[in-house]
């Protein structure tokens, strides 16, 4: 691999890290975890899925999304409903509750980043709007290598 190339790869990295953890601190102020409020946004955004599918979607085991709907279930964020095609399955859909406090966290987190987005000169904030399309095509480019 090109060693400018494996540089920049890192810097990004990093810096996606360090940007997600800045406009992540006002999660706190919802009153749920991180990894509930990912979950939650899956199906609140992405509709109803399955444990399962859920579980792949954010790349944990089973039982430890089992753990997570049923801590949205209790507090009113989250519901099981039979599959519609699959009787024996369920199906995870968020509730109003939870449609409100995942829209309530990610308004916040856009908040944050819009204030540090204002201060910046209008030819860096252009320069990031092309760097945002290039990221889209990046992670939605269909390839072997991963």
């Amino acid at each position: 691999m090109d060693h400018d190339v494996e540089r920049l790869a890192t810097d990004l990295h990093s810096a996606a890290i360090h940007l997600l953890r800045k406009v992540r601190e006002v999660d706190s102020e919802l009153g749920i975890t991180p990894a509930r409020l990912s979950a939650l946004s899956v199906v609140a955004l992405g509709g109803p899925r399955t444990v399962s599918e859920l579980a792949k979607a954010e790349q944990v085991a089973g039982p430890t999304m089992s753990r997570i709907v049923a801590a949205l279930e209790a507090a009113g964020l989250a519901v099981r409903r039979p599959h519609p095609q699959d009787g024996r399955a369920m199906v995870v859909h968020a509730t109003e509750k939870g449609r409100s406090v995942m829209e309530r966290g990610r308004a916040r987190r856009v908040g944050v980043l819009a204030a540090r987005l204002e201060r910046l000169p209008d030819d860096d904030r252009r320069t990031l709007e092309q760097a945002v399309r290039l990221l889209r095509s990046l992670v939605t480019r269909n390839d072997d290598s991963s």
